[in-house]
């Protein structure tokens, strides 16, 4: 979408950007990338204004500061979806619109957008890219503080492969989330779970034993795996992907389909589309873009075009 977009689209007037990096996302890329997309820019003549800071709060605070003392033209992401998920608190609900260089391990919100890794594709696509509008999902939990994400929540077995792969150092991309996947069958036993649907479904309430329940705004989280595949990120609704109760060989059957990215067809499997979801199930973590969300119980819901992006 970011070429179709830039060789359609007319130049939009480009003053100031707000550049947020990573320089440790993807083993070093974003450093690398970072650099490149603000020489393009400031040879194109924009002001770069870099949001760089040592934790995510003070990420976050910096891009605070930054909106409030006038709003770029536009606010560029190096880096993967847990810096997109940083920035989402001062984005949401603002007409700034985020631009993507993806150069993190996963890189899933820029898959879903069709937005590739050029620099200079990514400086063209702040100068020409279309605006578009997508919805956000809002995670709340009583013992964590309330997340925007923008692709997958995540619950049991997934959540804790996702934290697993985080603490990771080996292998690089994709692969590390399979490493992880693997080494997490042997304690992926299954809990019983309370979903309680809101919202489009007429199901109100699902008790079963399951491995994981997902929840989609997009459909693939960990670098590619298809977990959500009918989710839609503009359509006001939230995708729950339920895997039931199966034996360890059959995740291993399940696991290279879900790791190369095809669709899951499983009994096991259930899914529904949702406004809203509140899942309860004993001692299971919670992640929301590949990033730590507390524990069960937790509220998750759709917030309909709450985000501005370029692509």
């Amino acid at each position: 979408m970011s070429e179709a977009g830039g060789r359609g689209a007319d130049l939009r007037e480009v003053r100031a950007v707000a550049v947020v990096t990573n320089p440790s996302a993807g083993q070093g890329r974003a450093r690398h990338a970072a650099r490149e997309i603000m020489e393009q820019l400031s040879r194109d003549g924009v002001e770069i204004i870099e949001i760089h800071a040592p934790s995510a709060a003070g990420t976050r605070e910096q891009l605070r500061a930054v909106l409030a003392a006038g709003p770029p033209d536009a606010v560029v992401c190096v880096g993967g979806d847990g810096l997109v998920s940083t920035i989402l608190d001062p984005l949401a609900h603002t007409t700034v619109p985020l631009a993507l260089l993806p150069a993190g391990t996963g890189n899933d919100l820029a898959r879903e957008l069709g937005i590739g890794d050029d620099p200079r594709a990514a400086a063209d696509l702040v100068r020409r890219g279309s605006v578009r509008t997508i919805d956000l999902g809002r995670l709340e939990s009583s013992g964590h503080e309330p997340m925007w994400f923008a692709t997958v929540a995540c619950t049991g077995y997934d959540a804790r492969v996702t934290l697993r792969a985080n603490r990771m150092r080996r292998p690089r991309g994709r692969l590390r989330y399979t490493f992880a996947a693997v080494a997490e069958i042997a304690h992926g036993t299954s809990v019983p779970y309370r979903i309680e649907l809101g919202g489009v479904h007429t199901e109100s309430v699902v008790e079963t034993e399951a491995l994981l329940v997902a929840v989609g705004n997009t459909t693939t989280y960990g670098g590619g795996m298809r977990i959500c595949p009918g989710a839609v990120c503009d359509d006001g609704l939230l995708d729950v992907t339920i895997v039931g109760k199966v034996s360890h060989l059959e995740m291993l059957r399940i696991l290279p389909a879900l790791s190369a990215g095809k669709r899951i067809e499983h009994p096991a499997v259930r899914q529904y589309r949702v406004e809203s979801v509140r899942l309860s199930a004993p001692d299971a973590p919670a992640t929301a873009d590949g990033e730590p969300a507390g524990h069960l119980p937790v509220t998750l819901r759709i917030a309909p075009r709450a985000l501005t992006v370029l692509c």
